[in-house]
């Protein structure tokens, strides 16, 4: 029997086990244990995975430095959801002698989760459904702002990779201008991708009525939208963020939301995650729409990264490893 011990980190919403079948693994006599909760001090994160030689991980929830791995003598494979994780060092965990194994990434779910977002804030949705549940007195039927059309409305898009194509097709459908910009786009790439390219991110930012964040996080991308950048857009326009939340300075966003700048923004994603209970961002509720993180997350998406952790986990016990990063 086997004396690997597995745990199953940042499940959030415990359906792991429910997504998957594992008894591939605990028939061989593999121990699972589920947290459905992140750990962020240093110390308290080692003292919990110390004792498991097999870490299963939802990408980027736990960063996975090489001072974290150097940390877990006992860990001997980690397996990532998805092929890319920035926040795992896949090659300090090489050095250690951690295998490390990744899923495939299927589906649309970003891209569905960003229409959702950009439907909700332009028809104001979430408060007409608060106030069709209120009973109060005086509650009025309907409130003061007019839902922002989208035919022949334009779609910035900051980046035009694979997200971004699958934007730009079904804002097409709605009738919409599409333009686009990265730091290295081109106007024959972004014709290829559906769009018009906007020449600079100036252009973009003073130009759309809804700009939509589809890069990838990197040294280069951090703060890329700043108050600059804020100050350029319509007083009607609207700011979406379903990349990374750093590439949002948080501190400008939360200023141009208080002070007008623009008329609301919908976020996924944000610096700290889970967001702490404090963050200003939670006081603006009548000018930001707000997610959990859930880009990656649907039934097709949790189907996969499972069934796919578990194939790694079964293969590499049977000394055939699998999908290695």
């Amino acid at each position: 029997m086997s004396q690997h011990t597995l745990a199953v980190l940042d499940d959030y919403q415990n359906v792991s086990l429910k997504m998957a079948d594992w008894t591939p693994i605990t028939t061989a006599g593999v121990q699972i244990t589920v947290f459905d909760n992140t750990i962020t001090d240093t110390d308290a994160l080692v003292a919990r995975l110390r004792p498991f030689s097999i870490l299963c991980i939802m990408r980027e929830r736990t960063k996975f430095p090489a001072s974290l791995l150097a940390q877990l003598p006992n860990l001997k494979l980690l397996v990532t959801t998805g092929m890319r994780n920035l926040g795992l060092d896949v090659e300090a965990a090489k050095k250690l002698g951690i295998t490390v194994c990744g899923t495939q990434s299927g589906g649309n779910a970003t891209s569905e989760l960003t229409w959702a977002l950009l439907l909700g804030l332009a028809y104001n949705i979430v408060p007409n459904h608060i106030r069709m549940g209120s009973s109060a007195p005086g509650t009025k039927w309907q409130d003061g702002r007019i839902p922002t059309g989208l035919n022949g409305k334009t779609l910035g898009l900051i980046g035009l990779g694979r997200l971004g194509k699958s934007m730009a097709i079904i804002a097409k459908a709605f009738g919409m201008n599409v333009i686009a910009w990265s730091t290295n786009m081109t106007p024959e790439f972004a014709a290829a991708g559906g769009a018009m390219f906007a020449g600079s991110k100036e252009e973009l930012f003073k130009q759309s009525d809804f700009v939509s964040v589809q890069v990838v996080l990197s040294p280069r991308s951090v703060d890329l939208v700043n108050e600059a950048e804020l100050r350029l857009m319509k007083k009607t326009a609207f700011l979406i963020n379903t990349a990374r939340g750093p590439i949002v300075n948080q501190a400008a966003l939360v200023k141009a939301l208080k002070e007008d700048w623009i008329a609301g923004a919908a976020l996924d994603v944000y610096d700290t995650e889970p967001l702490p209970a404090d963050n200003e961002l939670r006081t603006l509720s009548d000018k930001v729409l707000m997610t959990p993180h859930m880009g990656y997350v649907n039934d097709y998406s949790y189907e996969m990264y499972y069934r796919e952790t578990v194939e790694c986990v079964a293969k590499y016990l049977e000394g055939t490893p699998i999908r290695l990063l």
